[in-house]
């Protein structure tokens, strides 16, 4: 059964062979301009090939919907005779089978391998149903109906069997009349078998092809598992939902997802704010450093060794001295006449009375807040 393809072998139909590179050179202009281009009749002129369009219009039908005529005897084809070409109305009947999951170019080439086996090739390809994959190989991606619409848009295909058997049978290949089966030729074990294609090619029908190697159905899904992340991922933020995955891991993986939306959200926000906050910072900075200046300038104004204070002091010291010390009257106001007192000093006499002790301590006191000032100052 086909899970991956193979390269493409030599075709036995006729191939063009491409003009020759000395007669491509041949070309020469001429002086005398004789025929188009300066070249003359001997000149060799690749010839220009005609277009022909190979696209096929329809998918390719399947099996139980074409009208067979089974009144014409099946009259098996041999190697030889298919190899040296048939008819136009008895082409070589080459059946392909498959599980064709997946359906790549490795499916694709040996598909193409199997139809240029023979110049006359009828290609008919079979495709086994889920239930019997499921049970003889393993589960599928693509389910029955994917896996046979993809064969019938591939262009190499002529014809179509659903529900194909594991094992081919002398009655299925009867039945639809097949010469030869194409497969690559490494021993295909399964179903209790070493070889399920060992009684084709010992019946001598079996046309072997080749595998196409990094390209398979196990290659691609290898690919998907070992990346199942990313690829989970992928379709959630395609708009699938953890639900429609399948997955209990990603109904946490997608609130994961959203929590981290928003912490990103956050971060940009607060870089927005932490900017701002930065900017007033810088003005309040400068401000602060204005302000303090204005602030440090007005200090030594007021507190400084010339500042304000010290005259404030001074001025204050002063009127404390003259509100401390006696008021002394005018020597042009009149003197007032006392009455007799023991320290009355006579007019007429020459010794100074002795002082009376109130006076003494006055004047003593008066004499050391002089000193004292003049030591402060």
């Amino acid at each position: 059964m086909y899970e991956s393809a193979g390269k493409t072998l030599p075709s036995t139909s006729p191939v063009m062979e491409p003009p020759s590179s000395s007669r491509l050179n041949s070309r020469k202009r001429r002086k005398d301009g004789s025929g188009p281009n300066g070249a003359t009749e001997l000149d060799g002129i690749p010839p220009k090939m005609s277009r022909h369009s190979f696209g096929l219009r329809e998918p390719a039908p399947f099996s139980d919907e074409i009208e067979v005529d089974y009144s014409k005897p099946y009259v098996r084809l041999t190697l030889e005779e298919a190899t040296r070409g048939t008819p136009l109305d008895r082409p070589v009947r080459v059946y392909a089978d498959g599980i064709f999951d997946l359906f790549h170019s490795g499916h694709a080439r040996a598909l193409m391998q199997a139809k240029n086996l023979f110049p006359n090739t009828y290609l008919i390809v079979g495709v086994c149903s889920d239930e019997l994959t499921h049970n003889l190989k393993g589960f599928t991606v693509m389910n029955e109906s994917e896996r046979y619409d993809a064969v019938q848009h591939c262009r190499y295909v002529d014809e179509v069997v659903r529900n194909a058997p594991w094992t081919l049978t002398p009655a299925f290949l009867a039945e639809h009349q097949i010469d030869f089966v194409a497969h690559d030729d490494i021993p295909y074990s399964s179903a209790g078998s070493d070889d399920v294609y060992k009684h084709i090619k010992e019946a001598g029908m079996f046309a072997p092809t080749q595998r196409t190697e990094g390209i398979s159905t196990s290659d691609i899904i290898t690919r998907i598992v070992r990346d199942y992340d990313v690829y989970a991922r992928r379709n959630l933020q395609r708009g699938y939902t953890a639900k429609e995955l399948n997955e209990k891991k990603y109904h946490l993986q997608e609130r994961v997802d959203k929590v981290k939306k928003r912490v990103k959200d956050v971060e940009e926000k607060s870089k927005e704010f932490v900017q701002k906050v930065e900017e007033k910072s810088i003005d309040l900075i400068q401000k602060w450093e204005e302000k303090s200046r204005e602030f440090i300038g007005n200090f030594l104004e007021m507190f400084g060794p010339e500042g304000a204070l010290k005259h404030m002091l001074k001025e204050g010291k002063g009127r404390m001295l003259q509100a401390i010390s006696p008021k002394q009257s005018p020597s042009s106001s009149p003197t007032h006449e006392r009455s007799p007192s023991p320290s009355f000093r006579w007019p007429f006499s020459t010794k100074t009375p002795p002082s009376s002790p109130a006076n003494l301590s006055r004047n003593q006191s008066a004499v050391a807040y002089d000193i004292s000032e003049d030591e402060e100052d």
